[in-house]
């Protein structure tokens, strides 16, 4: 494969993945950084594996390094996004950033939890419950009780 059907296949699950941990601003950053290492060194990544999961790792310290103080992820304008819960954002900041980023694959962009576990260089079952406890998480911090229903 070469590094340019690798951007075409895997780059949108990776910038997906690392703005679902960092927000927009950090996360699209380490992503342009994760990618801009991917190209200089492409003749040993792709023959892993994994590359994508590789530099999803990279991204993340590209994210830790930047250490940008901004809220997580941005307020939304009602006009814009009459349809989410309001409590949504401020209860999806409060899960760990491997809660969020597995709930906002799946749910947010509709990743098999198959490609998130490959992505994130995890087993299927730890995508399942990770995500299991996110979504408790959420239900608690959002007062949802899914037997009201």
């Amino acid at each position: 494969m070469t590094y340019e059907e690798f951007v075409a296949s895997d780059g949108p699950r990776l910038r997906a993945a690392l703005v679902a941990a960092y927000g927009p601003q950090v996360g699209l950053d380490a992503a342009a950084d994760a990618l801009a290492y991917g190209w200089e060194h492409w003749q040993r990544l792709g023959r892993m594996a994994n590359p994508a999961g590789y530099l999803y790792r990279v991204g993340q310290t590209a994210a830790r390094r930047s250490r940008r103080p901004q809220q997580f992820l941005p307020a939304p304008a009602p006009a814009e996004l009459p349809e989410i819960e309001p409590m949504l954002v401020p209860a999806l900041e409060r899960l760990t950033a491997s809660q969020r980023v597995v709930v906002m694959l799946v749910h947010g962009f509709g990743y098999p939890q198959a490609e998130v576990a490959e992505l994130l260089g995890v087993s299927p079952s730890t995508v399942n419950a990770t995500l299991r406890r996110a979504l408790a998480h959420l239900q608690q911090l959002m007062e949802v009780d899914v037997h009201d229903r």
